[in-house]
């Protein structure tokens, strides 16, 4: 059970990033590899303006970092278990939805 103060503030943290459709692409466009922002415009089909809003948030999250290369900024996940543990919430929430243990599920827009 988690009882430091610490260790919720991560979950929330994680949870707060997750919780938008543009960041998570982000994310799992980062565990695939580093980035550029201009390339990670392009490639999630947002403007600059709106991915260097969620960039922030996502440092701001402890997520990601900018990683500077000549005059151009690179980024990538901050730490290499990150994408493990996209990975592992992505294959579980799976798991959940194929075995959909709610009974009230597709009334609610739960589970």
């Amino acid at each position: 059970m988690l009882t430091l103060a610490a260790d919720i503030e991560v979950l929330v943290r994680f949870g707060r990033a997750l919780a938008d459709p543009i960041r998570c692409r982000i994310l799992l466009a980062l565990r695939e590899a580093p980035a550029h922002p201009a390339d990670l415009a392009d490639a999630l089909e947002i403007s600059r303006t709106r991915l260097s809003n969620h960039l922030a948030c996502l440092r701001d999250c402890g997520l990601v970092v900018a990683v500077p290369v000549g005059r151009r900024t690179r980024y990538e996940l901050a730490d290499e278990r990150l994408g493990h543990a996209l990975d592992d919430l992505r294959t579980a929430v799976v798991a959940v939805e194929a075995d959909k243990t709610c009974v009230d599920a597709d009334e609610k827009g739960c589970c």
